[in-house]
């Protein structure tokens, strides 16, 4: 999956008051197709998304050209329930520069059982005003309590 900003090599033009229009590709990811975008833009300023498939992928274009995102699901530990690790995710896709920062903000997080689908686990995760939501209910439980661990 390549999502990489690549400026263009022959397919830059002059746009209004003479800037430079570069033409940046990207793989849309929004449905199955995943459609090679050409995303002409001045800075980030979109001007014509080309190559999609779906009204998706437009927005796909101009999003990932102006505020790169990234969904992000990984585990923390469990304590006192039937597995060791609990499934979790950001409950809004996270900044692309700030995802291995998001997830490593949550090493040593260890959540106690019972929890709740849904529960939230963590507020503003790293600074991100992005929360951490459980995405398996464990032993039926209502609601979920969050450790951390000292450091001492």
């Amino acid at each position: 999956m390549s999502d990489e900003r690549q400026a263009p090599t022959d397919s830059t033009a002059s746009g209004a008051k003479g800037e430079i229009v570069e033409t940046f590709t990207y793989l849309c990811t929004s449905c199955p197709l995943g459609c090679r975008l050409e995303v002409d833009a001045v800075g980030d300023d979109v001007i014509e998304v080309r190559g999609f498939g779906c009204k998706r992928g437009m927005r796909y274009g101009t999003q990932e050209h102006q505020d790169s995102r990234r969904a992000v699901s990984t585990t923390v530990w469990l304590h006192g329930g039937p597995m060791e690790r609990l499934p979790v995710r950001a409950s809004e896709p996270v900044p692309k520069d700030r995802a291995t920062e998001f997830v490593a903000a949550l090493a040593g997080l260890v959540v106690e059982a019972p929890v709740a689908f849904g529960a939230v686990l963590a507020t503003d995760v790293a600074g991100t005003g992005i929360d951490l939501v459980a995405t398996r209910e464990v032993a039926g439980a209502p609601s979920a309590g969050v450790t951390v661990p000292s450091t001492g």
